[in-house]
């Protein structure tokens, strides 16, 4: 069965840090991309950060450089480092795989919840 649990999120102050981490399993996770939505209270959710079977990046504009997405292929793991938070980063933090081709899916984990305080 496949399954994605995040971990690592909580509440920080503006200008805090916080790592998110998703921990896969049932899938093939070589294979997939795997990346991060958000949802900010009461807006739609937004991608954040994706990074390919071929571990190419690719970020939201409003990241400005703050966050980086990895991967570890071993561990089935996927991390989202997040630096200088901002209060409207806050939001429930989502990770997801998706595979094209044979065999294709996409998969969502429950969310971690991130909060920022000004």
């Amino acid at each position: 069965q496949a399954q994605l649990l995040e971990s690592g999120g909580g509440l920080v102050q503006a200008g805090g840090s916080l790592r998110l981490s998703c921990a896969a399993s049932g899938i093939s996770f070589s294979m997939s991309d795997m990346g991060w939505y958000r949802q900010p209270p009461g807006k739609q959710r937004e991608l954040v950060a994706v990074i390919t079977s071929s571990s190419v990046t690719n970020y939201a504009d409003f990241v400005e450089g703050r966050f980086t997405i990895s991967r570890d292929n071993a561990m089935h793991r996927v991390t989202l480092q997040m630096n200088s938070l901002k209060s409207e980063d806050t939001g429930v933090y989502y990770c997801y795989a998706r595979k094209k081709g044979l065999r294709p899916y996409e998969v969502w984990g429950q969310g971690t919840q991130v909060t920022v305080s000004s």
